[in-house]
Order: C-alpha cells, then structure tokens, then sequence
C-alpha cells in the first residue's frame, strides 16, 4: 500500500548583511536545506563614508528568496528576517522611493557630531537611557545627517529605519512599516528601560519620532507576501547568531567572526547598568514575556582586516588564503597588526584610532602579516571578553563562535589559549540566519518552545587552551602596547 508522507514546511531566513544577502532555507531539525545569495557592492563617496543603495538591498532580497522559493517543492511556513543593524535607510512611505543611499554602520561621518554631543555633557543621558555610547556607529546621528546635510525632508511621508524596517516594507507591498526591539535599541533613539522611543532622545538628535517605525515584538506576524507566506520574525544580526547559538540562559555567550566581530552575552531579563567600554542591548523580545538583554562587545574590523590584506596589500589571493599561510610559521614572530580602521569600538570607543602594524623587522613578510591578522582578532575577542567578566563578575565557561574566519582552526586554538575556555564551533555555521528562522518558524508553531530549539543546537569542534598561560599573557600585553600606539591617531 502507498502511504503518502505529510509535506513538511521548511523557515526561511533573509540574511541582509553588510558584503551581501542571504535567503536561507531550514527545516524542522534545524537543519539547512538550502540556500542563495547575492553580493552588495558598497560605496565609498568620501573617506570614513560608506553607503548601500537600498534598491540593491531589495533587489538582491527579492532574487535571493525568488531563487530558494523556486528550488523547493514543500510550503514555506515562515519567512524571517535578520539584518545589518544600526544602517540608516530613508524612503517616502507613499511612493517607496529611496531619498538617500543607506549609511551603513561602519560610516564615521558624525564622528564630530558625536563629539560634540560628548563635550555638552549629553553622554550620561544616551548611556542611561540606550545603553550605548556616543560614536557615529549608531544610528540617530545618521539620521540626524541625512536631515540637515543629506537633502531628507521631514514630513507625514517620511520612513527613516534600519535595513529590516525597508525589507519588511517591501515585503509586504508597503503595508506594514514596522521594527522590533533589537534593531530599536540600535538607534540611540530607543529607551531600553521604557520598551519606547525616547522623545528626549529624538529632540536632542532632532529626529521626529513620527519618521520612526512601530516596534513589535521581535517573533510573531508583522504582515504576510504578496504570495501569502507570513513574515513572522525581525531580529537584528548579531541577536539573531545569539539565538541562533542557542545562548539562551544568562550567562551564555557567542562571538561572530564576520567582517567585525560582535561577542554577546545573554544576561537574563533584569536590564543591567552600564559597564564600562561595552554595549547594552535587547537580545529579543517575546510575546507576552520581559525582553532579554544582552551585553555586547563590539569590533569594528576582523574579517574586513582580512580583506585589506587582500585587496589593500595583496599579500592573498582569496581570504581562503589566510589560513595557510598564516600556520606556515610558528608565530607572527613580533609583528603585530591593530586593524583600526573605522576607529577601535569595545572596549575602548575611539573613533579617532587609526590602524596599525608595528614590530616589522627585515624578516618580516606575508606569512608574518597573516599570522598577526588572525592573532588580533583573538586578542580584540579577549579585551571584550575581559570587560564582560569584570562588568558581570564571573568568568566565562565556554564561548560558542560562528562567522566566515570560525573555519580557521588556527584562529580559534589562539583564543581558546587566550580565553582559557573552551571555544566551540557551531555544526551550523549560519547561526545568524538560523536565528531569524527559529525566531520566525516559533511564531507560527514550527517549534514549540525555546527550549525545543535549544535542543536542536550541535558543536562541529571544541578548541581548549593548550598554550601556557605566561606566553599567552606576554603576546596579549605586546598586543595592548600596540593598541595604546593606535589610540587617538587621527
């Protein structure tokens, strides 16, 4: 007799981040069962400036989920959506034309602006209130910019948002103009204490709270395709890896290798004061229950050091490369490389630090430049991770990792050996994409619980310390001198 097997749905997950976007398919294992991407070209109109065109965003969004949706036979029970938080796009709500290139996160532009604010005394408000800190990482001094320099008009048509807000918009055919708590508290508009736009906040950076969107909960319907298939979770980026990772009692922590890196560690319901040189951030917010918080550390140049040595110097062909060469010698043999270059974020917070390379010899080459390329983004992992135990006093058990560099065993050996923790990589190391999935597919009864999800977490490798500790101190305090060397350049 034949039995006809149920058609099982798959999440999908729109991954819109900084170098590209990712439509990702998962079932209901967790596991991923397809995905597409597109890359995003960036623009550079002035040094320290970076800017997207949000048509682009849209347009590799909608080809991305065209393309997965194509591949697959079986329904799509959700789609969520995960994005390059703190980017500032701006649009005419009735038209849906874009009024200025998005600003992306990595933009220094305000830098002054922020300063300014800083000397008039504004700092303890926006550290109170935000959990953040003046620099033009965030997004109400974009705004702000785009206001008064960048030709956007204030008025009843006005949209300014974070890239989920635009996808979303489109999404639905321009019905829904909405954000969720974790993209909110990016702004520096955003009370995280309150669950509230600041109307404090928004008159000193001279935002109008109308321009912004509604806040919802991060899972649950925010509107449905043009195809019927309910979009059912926003989540800003490194949130989304957070949940995705599984961290989801207090204490549990993450770190993403991407093009900078993020540590986040969830730190339960109870928001905490500020500690010195990190971030505090809503993790996500469920229906009907408190939102989670989470502290953060974040750095501003890892995989984009990378890059540089690619495309800046040429000493790789692919970020392929890196690996290799950089375990072709024991050590980076003094050479060591602060990649500052949009400033230095946690835990030090200059927008003024400039990259750079000291402790060059005659024998120093590409295998020694490589090798320091990795060893930083260890070291800036473990100045993060030494603010976040001082800041919430105990240490850290274990940290989970994801990203494009959590392939380099080298890379992770190192900060095993500088954490003195194990670190584990995740089986799936999409976690960020896996994370707006889960959040989605639990708004329409893919999955039960948190709890079902966490189950389905699973390790590819565990790394622990090898080295012994007075070598890893030693190369961490030559690493610090260097930092302090950087610091206030520009």
């Amino acid at each position: 007799m034949d039995v006809t097997l149920p058609v099982m749905p798959v999440t999908i997950a729109i991954d819109a981040g900084t170098s590209g976007v990712r439509a990702f398919a998962v079932d209901e294992a967790g596991q991923p069962v397809g995905w597409a991407y597109r890359e995003l070209d960036q623009h550079f109109p002035q040094p320290g400036w970076v800017e997207h065109d949000p048509d682009d965003i849209w347009t590799a969004v909608e080809t991305t989920l065209a393309e997965l949706k194509a591949a697959f036979d079986e329904p799509v029970a959700a789609i969520g959506v995960t994005n390059q938080r703190e980017t500032v796009v701006a649009w005419d709500r009735h038209t849906g034309e874009t009024l200025h290139n998005a600003i992306v996160w990595q933009d220094r532009r305000t830098a002054a602006r922020c300063q300014r604010l800083e000397d008039d005394g504004h700092l303890p408000l926006v550290r109170h209130a935000t959990g953040l800190v003046l620099d033009p990482y965030f997004s109400a001094t974009k705004m702000a910019w785009l206001l008064t320099e960048g030709g956007v008009h204030a008025g009843p048509r006005l949209a300014m948002s974070t890239v989920d807000s635009w996808i979303l918009w489109k999404l639905t055919g321009g019905a829904v103009f909405a954000t969720d708590p974790s993209n909110a508290s990016r702004t520096m508009l955003y009370d995280i204490r309150h669950g509230a736009w600041s109307t404090e906040l928004c008159d000193l950076f001279r935002v109008p709270v109308a321009a912004l969107a509604e806040i919802r909960p991060t899972s649950g319907r925010f509107g449905v395709t043009a195809d019927g298939i309910p979009v059912s979770a926003l989540v800003g980026d490194q949130q989304a890896a957070l949940f995705g990772q599984a961290c989801l009692d207090a204490g549990m922590a993450k770190n993403t290798y991407g093009t900078g890196s993020f540590v986040l560690m969830n730190v339960g319901e109870r928001c905490p004061d500020p500690v010195e040189g990190l971030l505090t951030t809503v993790a996500w917010a469920l229906p009907g229950r408190p939102p989670v918080f989470a502290l953060e550390g974040s750095i501003f140049a890892t995989g984009a050091a990378i890059s540089w040595l690619r495309d800046g110097l040429g000493v790789i062909d692919s970020p392929a490369d890196i690996g290799p060469l950089a375990e072709s010698v024991r050590d980076s043999e003094g050479v060591t490389f602060v990649p500052a270059f949009s400033g230095l974020g946690s835990p030090w917070w200059d927008p003024n630090a400039r990259g750079t390379i000291v402790g060059l010899t005659r024998g120093s080459g590409r295998a020694q430049l490589a090798r320091a390329a990795v060893e930083a983004m260890a070291y800036q992992t473990r100045d993060v991770v030494d603010a976040m135990t001082a800041g919430i006093g105990h240490p850290l058990t274990e940290l989970r990792v994801d990203g494009g560099a959590s392939v380099l065993d080298l890379l992770l050996q190192i900060q095993a050996d500088q954490l003195r923790v194990p670190v584990a990589r995740a089986a799936v190391r999409e976690t960020t994409a896996l994370g707006a999935a889960y959040l989605a597919g639990l708004a329409e009864g893919v999955w039960s619980s948190t709890e079902e999800v966490a189950a389905l977490w699973r390790e590819e490798a565990t790394f622990t310390p090898r080295a012994p500790q007075s070598v890893v101190d030693s190369r961490h305090a030559t690493w610090r001198r260097a930092v302090d060397r950087s610091r206030r350049w520009a």
